[in-house]
């Protein structure tokens, strides 16, 4: 009978082909995880490791390696599963989403769905779109929040609300840049937002691998234009802040402008920081939450979900 506490222990030690580091990384002696391994090579009768410098797999190290993640998995999906048709008034529920949206989203959805099942323990992972999704795949989270289309496969995909990138244009780098002619140009931008209308402004834009990201640099392709891109970084309330202090131009989800401030900046264009609509399909496009289709979908999942959609 297969010890699944043995298995994860080699699990560990087949990524990280170092007992030192494994068993760092797992908090116990290295003489601890010898011994896991151990057990696991009398169990099957064959050796995992072959002890050279540096630390290798055999053939059936590798084979064990390439079913442990998916049996371990099983055993995981399993007492989920069985707890749901026990008892749905404990569980676990591990969401995916960026730090930004979950500022914007979770407040909305997290009273209502803690007030109906309170017992239901909730983890957040945060991090961009690759990375949330290369969790999804994984089974480290069991759904992610994020703009259509996901990029990894084989997820099942429950829209929520609609989402739109706009372009923040402050006032005081139209009046740098075409001196005399700022009510012209904010009219113009009004009618119709032409990037290449702007191509030697600043810019500021958010890390590559953020989807706002990967819009912004799709319109600059199409207007065949290469900006002038004065900052970058992970934070996209940072280039925000810059923005509104007049450093450059930047792009941003209509879901994250909070304040009625800006609200009303956004309505009447005549705030120092201008909000306009940009004309590119890709600019407008759907938040949805996504679950793995392969793995089970908890009571809590569907829970979470039918919350959302409700509140959003």
């Amino acid at each position: 009978m297969i010890n699944f506490l043995n298995l994860e222990y080699f699990l560990v030690a087949a990524e990280e082909l170092n007992f030192t580091k494994a068993a760092k990384k797992l908090f116990i002696s290295q003489q601890s995880l010898s011994n896991h391994i151990s057990n696991m090579e009398k169990e099957f009768d064959v050796i995992l490791f072959n002890r050279t410098t540096p630390l290798t797999l055999t053939y059936a190290g590798q084979a064990l390696k390439a079913k442990a993640r998916q049996m371990l998995e099983l055993r995981d999906e399993t007492y989920r599963e069985l707890a749901d048709i026990k008892d749905f008034s404990v569980g676990q529920l591990t969401l995916g989403l960026s730090h930004t949206r979950g500022r914007v989203i979770l407040p909305e959805i997290l009273p209502v769905f803690k007030e109906r099942y309170p017992n239901i323990d909730l983890k957040l992972v945060e991090g961009n779109s690759s990375e949330l999704a290369d969790d999804l795949l994984h089974g480290n989270i069991d759904l992610i929040i994020d703009m259509l289309p996901f990029k990894v496969e084989n997820v099942e995909t429950v829209p929520v609300c609609e989402e739109e990138i706009l372009l923040a244009v402050p006032d005081s780098v139209l009046e740098h840049m075409f001196p005399g002619r700022l009510k012209e140009i904010k009219r113009q931008l009004s009618e119709h937002t032409d990037l290449k209308l702007l191509a030697n402004c600043p810019f500021l834009l958010i890390n590559k691998g953020n989807r706002v990201r990967t819009i912004a640099d799709e319109m600059f392709e199409e207007a065949q234009i290469t900006p002038h891109i004065v900052l970058e970084t992970e934070n996209i309330q940072t280039v925000l802040a810059l923005a509104e202090k007049g450093m450059g131009i930047t792009f941003y989800p209509r879901m994250f402008i909070s304040g009625q401030a800006e609200v009303q900046e956004l309505k009447s264009g005549q705030g120092p920081l201008n909000f306009y609509s940009l004309d590119h399909p890709k600019a407008h496009g759907v938040l949805a939450i996504g679950y793995h289709k392969g793995h089970y979908m908890s009571q809590a999942t569907k829970e979470f979900i039918q919350t959302a959609k409700e509140t959003i």
